[in-house]
């Protein structure tokens, strides 16, 4: 039988839900009449609306249509279309003048790059040459003392030039600046190319000696002091410190011939007073080929190994030797002057610093190579 707690619980929930179903149908009824109220003014904006833009374009197009506004698009789209082709016409005009001015340059540089890729291509088949057979010029210095299987690393053409010339001709007028006997130094050239080890003969002029010891540097395809030092050898050269040690940074080979070269021009500086070059005119003379930048390569000596003599005579070097075409054309009517000066005329800028460095290499030469009492002529 039901207790009285649990009647009074089912008389209160049946009037709560009661009452609730009376507010809920309340609030339906009234969030009708708020979504309806809401339609029709949405309704009514829509048309007010529409309405105003249909308007809008009524007026405008009526405007369109007087014969006044159609006259004056009419003109407004030809002075449009007209500044169009003009700018059209200038474009292209201007593209034109850009590809004519674009295909000179193409064309320069071009030409730049065949001289540069001919001179390269050149110092490449030399390098291969000399590392297949003995020529000693235009060869990597490196190539040349690998070959020569000598105690010091120094190439011996340089090594004999130095002894004939202190033996001989260390009181010779413009050692190092005379340009010396074309047809000699050829016969010169060609004999070391095909001999190393081979000897100046005697009787050769100073002069041509000196001159082959200045060509043959010449025809390195890297200076002595190298491209990668150029810049920090450069900013030693007021300092005996810094230059040492910057120096003792270059390959074996390169230091000890650049020791022994700036021993050699020591030597003939101090003869000044006969044979007239001191050390800043040997400097002037020498930094060219012993110190240059890339793309600064001396050329102007390239004539002497270029075209080698095939085969010098084995007997003295005063008989007489067989050219080819080439020689003779370019010999025709030139007379050599032993005393002529080396002409510079390779269109490349002078290198003051370079020459300062050389002068100072020589000035200074025993402070600054500390293992300068290894070179010692007989």
């Amino acid at each position: 039988m039901p207790s009285a707690v649990s009647q009074q619980w089912q008389e209160k929930a049946t009037g709560f839900f009661s009452s609730s179903g009376v507010k809920l149908k309340e609030a339906s009824q009234t969030a009708g009449t708020f979504v309806g109220e809401v339609a029709k003014d949405a309704k009514g904006n829509v048309t007010d609306v529409a309405e105003r833009v249909g308007s809008m374009v009524k007026s405008r197009w009526a405007f369109l249509r007087q014969p006044a506004t159609r006259h004056a698009v009419q003109e407004s789209l030809i002075s449009a279309a007209a500044t169009t082709g003009t700018f059209l016409r200038k474009g292209i005009t201007g593209t034109k003048d850009r590809v004519v001015v674009g295909k000179t340059k193409v064309e320069e540089v071009a030409k730049k790059t065949a001289q540069k890729s001919k001179t390269i291509l050149t110092d490449i088949e030399r390098w291969q040459k000399g590392v297949a057979s003995t020529d000693v010029f235009g060869v990597p210095i490196e190539v040349t003392v690998q070959r020569q299987q000598a105690i010091k690393p120094i190439p011996l053409i340089l090594v004999k030039c130095a002894d004939y010339l202190i033996l001989s001709g260390i009181n010779s007028q413009y050692l190092f600046k005379a340009e010396g006997d074309k047809k000699v130094i050829e016969q010169l050239v060609s004999a070391y190319n095909q001999d190393f080890n081979a000897s100046v003969p005697e009787g050769v002029n100073p002069i041509d000696v000196a001159a082959l010891a200045k060509y043959y540097i010449a025809s390195l395809p890297e200076p002595l002091t190298t491209f990668e030092l150029y810049d920090e050898i450069k900013s030693a050269r007021s300092s005996i410190h810094a230059m040492r040690n910057v120096l003792k940074m270059l390959p074996s080979v390169n230091y000890m011939t650049l020791e022994f070269i700036t021993a050699l021009l020591l030597r003939v500086s101090q003869k000044s007073v006969l044979n007239k070059m001191d050390a800043r005119s040997l400097a002037l003379e020498m930094a060219p080929v012993i110190m240059w930048q890339k793309d600064r390569k001396p050329e102007s000596y390239r004539k002497y190994w270029s075209h080698p003599l095939k085969s010098p005579s084995k007997g003295s070097m005063d008989s007489t030797p067989t050219y080819s075409a080439w020689d003779m054309l370019e010999d025709d009517g030139e007379d050599m002057d032993a005393s002529s000066h080396i002409p510079l005329d390779d269109g490349i800028p002078v290198d003051f610093g370079a020459i300062e460095v050389i002068q100072c290499l020589i000035e200074q030469h025993n402070p600054i190579f500390t293992d300068a009492n290894e070179t010692v002529w007989r």
